[in-house]
């Protein structure tokens, strides 16, 4: 995704890894062993690429809680942990990134 605020940021779209930690209930799952009582991870990443890659944003902020919007919001996860990095953004540090966490009400 196109992500920075500085000019040499924005010319060229730039790699960030994303890690996800949805909260859901997954007893159903558990207990069936039913792929249709389970949250759909497959789903919620194609919808999280497509929106990545074609997203220019300033902020990893805002980045991470447009991500989370996809998850409780379009994908009904009741809570979410987003940690996006952009990977070399610093001299010396192997990425720069945040961690929110985010549940419905944050979106209401």
């Amino acid at each position: 995704c196109v992500i920075g605020f500085s000019p040499h940021e924005r010319k060229d779209k730039q790699d960030v890894v994303i890690s996800l930690r949805i909260y859901t209930d997954m007893r159903a799952a558990g207990e069936s062993d039913n792929p249709d009582d389970a949250f759909n991870y497959r789903t919620v990443t194609k919808a999280i690429i497509q929106h990545v890659e074609a997203s220019e944003y300033y902020l990893v902020e805002k980045l991470a809680t447009e991500i989370a919007r996809i998850c409780v919001i379009d994908h009904n996860a009741p809570r979410v942990q987003v940690r996006v990095h952009k990977p070399g953004a610093l001299r010396f540090s192997d990425s720069v990134g945040v961690v929110i966490e985010r549940t419905k009400e944050d979106f209401s």
